[in-house]
């Protein structure tokens, strides 16, 4: 008959550790799975919001020919100069003033500037005969020899019709100031006689551009 084996104590204790430390680890893997799948956190909420409101701005000018009454002269309507001495039988030699003052208008939001552009000549011809010269005055002056060459000159007196400022001249937003040109146009000396009877027209074109 066959003998069973006998087996030690240290064996015995080996066996109970390894089914001990099976069993933990079969312990501490439920207590993972446990709390992963039990455990839920609770989350608060919150927000801001922001809105931006916008409003297009506003620019526009007006002129005038008296410093008073102001309206726009679009290019089919230019406002008529007012000129010192009739400008409609000039002789050789003669010298004509006017001034125009413009302005931004009242709903006008920002500033800018103006620029006054050479003419834009019609008639039969005399325009190719007259100078003229423009200078920038005080609003409230009139236009005459003495404050033209007073003010501030942005074409040179002598120029042909179709020249151009040099400079720009400041724009107030809202009307609340004007800037005033004195136009000086002659019929210089020396003038040919086949010029007599001649008409001519010179249409300004003052160009505004807003600062923004």
């Amino acid at each position: 008959m066959a003998r069973r084996s006998a087996r030690s104590p240290a064996h015995g204790r080996r066996a109970a550790l390894g089914r001990f430390t099976r069993l933990r680890a079969l312990l501490a893997g439920a207590l993972v799975l446990g709390v992963g799948g039990t455990v839920t956190l609770a989350a608060w909420t919150d927000s801001e919001t922001a809105r931006g409101s916008f409003a297009a701005s506003v620019f526009g000018i007006e002129g005038s020919t008296d410093g008073t009454n102001y309206a726009e002269h679009p290019a089919t309507g230019a406002a008529a100069l007012n000129f010192t001495v009739a400008a409609g039988a000039m002789s050789p030699g003669t010298t004509v003033h006017s001034r125009f003052l413009v302005r931004t208008t009242s709903p006008t939001t920002v500033s800018g500037t103006a620029m006054l552009g050479g003419a834009t000549v019609g008639g039969t011809g005399l325009g190719a005969s007259l100078r003229y010269g423009a200078s920038v005055i005080p609003a409230a002056s009139a236009c005459t020899a003495a404050t033209f060459a007073q003010g501030t000159v942005i074409v040179p007196a002598g120029s042909a019709l179709t020249a151009g400022a040099s400079a720009s001249q400041p724009l107030v937003a809202g009307g609340a100031a004007a800037v005033a040109y004195c136009f000086q146009v002659t019929l210089p000396a020396g003038t040919p006689n086949s010029v007599q009877g001649q008409t001519g027209t010179a249409t300004w074109t003052i160009t505004a551009t807003s600062s923004s």
